[in-house]
């Protein structure tokens, strides 16, 4: 895809994209598929939960035609969020990686329960749980629907997760720097 007559910047497209970093797409968030879409190595029609809107307004800033919605990355549907059913959680926490915007709160053997005003409706908590106690409701009405929100969440989330590598990297560093040298050879 050749964005002819509009290049614009990988910023200006992921401006456009409704930022749920559902993966959909077939990218691993929103600002790669603009990157993608940027460099002309992905159409303007991957995204479901932008659905028309977005290719619509892809096809204006970059100057392309619009394109229907791509089938083989889902389907155009209202905003959804997920809801956990508390009698059939057991708290295994695994629906709370895949989270991108850590919208989903619980500890270990406690129950779960999700932060509605900030997911995303991604799916991405609904394979890992073992008990199929997430399911996808109707999201509650959001004009707005605050995509500069989501956006910042998701940074936030990443963050929190590259810190925790780098602290967890640094105690590994200092345990082995801790460990008693060998002898030098004779």
């Amino acid at each position: 895809m050749s964005a002819a007559g509009g290049q614009r910047s990988a910023a200006s497209i992921d401006a456009l994209l409704p930022q749920t970093q559902c993966t959909r797409c077939g990218y691993p968030g929103c600002l790669p598929y603009a990157e993608a879409i940027a460099a002309g190595d992905a159409p303007i029609n991957q995204c479901p939960p932008g659905g028309g809107a977005t290719i619509s307004a892809l096809s204006q800033l970059l100057g392309v035609p619009a394109l229907p919605l791509n089938p083989a990355n889902g389907v155009e549907r209202a905003p959804l969020v997920a809801w956990i059913d508390e009698t059939r959680c057991i708290g295994c926490a695994r629906c709370l990686p895949p989270c991108p915007v850590d919208a989903i709160v619980g500890a270990p053997k406690f129950l779960h329960t999700v932060l509605t005003a900030h997911c995303t409706g991604c799916e991405l908590c609904i394979a890992p749980c073992p008990v199929d106690c997430i399911e996808l409701r109707p999201a509650a009405p959001d004009p707005a629907h605050d995509a500069v929100r989501h956006r910042e969440r998701y940074a936030a989330h990443n963050a929190r997760i590259a810190r925790r590598a780098a602290e967890r990297a640094a105690q590994i560093a200092a345990q082995k720097a801790a460990l008693p040298q060998p002898a030098a050879p004779r």
